[in-house]
C-alpha cells in the first residue's frame, strides 16, 4: 500500500516535515511517497498546489495526506480548499494552548527557526565549524575544547553524528578514528588517552559495515567481511577493556544515534 503525503509551509516546512515524518513512520505497512513544499507563501502559490493536490486525488481516487504549518490566515482559507486529508499542525497543537496559557500565539512565519536568538545561532554555527575542523582526526590540537569525541571504525557513523549535535543541539564533537593499527595493539591511541572521559564510541553490524565500505570502495580488503567482522569484534573489545560507553548504529537514524548519546553522556543541549 502506498500513499503520498506532503509537508507544506509558508516557511522552511521543517517543522512540519519533522513532526509529519514522525507521525507516519508509525504505519509502518504503509509506504510513503513525501514531499516538502516549503515557502509556499502568497495566494498565488497556494492556489498552485491546490490544482496539484485535487489532480492527484481525481487521477488516484486516493486523497493526499497534507501536514502544514501555514501561517498566514487567507493562504490556510485557499490550502483548505484541498481535497486532501489535512493535519494543521498550528490549529492543532496550538488551539489548546492558547485555551490553556490564556493567551494568543504569535503565529509568526518561522518561529522556531528564527536567528533572534543571536547567541544560540552562533553557538550552532561555531559547532558545526568545530566539528568540521575535528574531522576523522585531522586535527587533535582542539581536542581539549570539545564537549564528546566520537570514536570508532571507519564508515560507523562518526561524522555525520558530529555535524547532526552541533547544527541541532549546539555540541562541539569531534571523531578520532580507530584504525586497524590502533586495534592491533589493543590500546587507545596515545593521543586520546588525555581525553578519555571525553570519549563514546560507535559501533556497526559488520555485514552493514561491508555494504557501506563496498558503496566507496567495492571489492577491497577495506570493505571484506572477514575485515569488517575482524574491526568490529576489536573495536567492541577495546571498549570493554577501556570502559568507554558505545552505542550500535545499525539500526538508528543519525537523530536517534545523536540523541541517545545526549543521554548516555548527559550533554546540555542549547535551548
Amino acid at each position: 500500500m502506498k500513499r503520498q503525503a506532503f509537508f507544506i509551509s509558508d516557511g522552511t516546512g521543517i517543522t512540519a516535515e519533522t513532526l509529519g515524518h514522525s507521525l507516519l513512520t508509525q504505519f509502518e505497512s504503509i509506504e510513503f511517497e513525501q514531499t516538502t513544499l516549503p515557502y509556499i507563501d502568497t495566494n498565488e502559490k497556494a492556489l498552485e498546489i491546490v490544482r496539484k493536490l485535487n489532480k492527484i486525488t481525481e487521477h488516484s481516487g486516493v486523497m493526499p495526506i497534507v501536514f502544514d504549518t501555514i501561517v498566514n490566515q487567507s493562504i490556510r482559507d485557499i490550502i483548505s480548499k484541498a481535497q486532501v486529508f489535512k493535519v494543521d499542525i498550528f490549529s492543532t497543537f496550538l488551539a489548546p494552548l492558547e485555551k490553556e496559557l490564556q493567551i494568543h500565539s504569535s503565529y509568526t512565519v518561522g518561529k522556531s527557526h528564527a536567528g533572534g536568538d543571536n547567541e544560540g545561532y552562533k553557538a550552532r554555527i561555531d559547532a558545526v565549524n568545530f566539528a568540521l575542523d575535528n574531522d576523522d582526526g585531522s586535527k587533535i590540537k582542539h581536542f581539549d575544547q570539545a564537549d564528546i569525541i566520537l570514536v570508532g571504525v571507519s564508515r560507523s557513523g562518526k561524522t555525520p553524528t558530529c555535524l547532526y549535535m552541533a547544527l541541532q543541539f549546539g555540541i562541539k564533537a569531534a571523531n578520532y578514528p580507530l584504525t586497524e593499527e590502533d586495534l592491533g595493539e589493543m590500546m587507545l591511541p596515545d593521543v586520546l588517552k588525555p581525553f578519555k572521559k571525553k570519549l563514546f564510541g560507535l559501533t556497526i553490524d559488520p555485514e552493514r559495515l561491508a555494504a557501506i565500505r563496498n558503496e566507496r570502495k567495492s571489492n577491497s580488503r577495506y570493505a571484506s567481511i572477514n575485515q569488517c567482522h575482524y574491526e568490529v569484534e576489536e573495536v567492541e573489545f577495546l571498549y570493554q577493556q577501556e570502559s568507554i560507553s558505545y552505542l550500535s548504529t545499525t539500526d538508528l537514524s543519525v537523530e536517534e544515534i545523536s540523541t541517545r548519546i545526549m543521554l548516555e553522556a548527559d550533554l546540555k543541549r542549547l535551548a
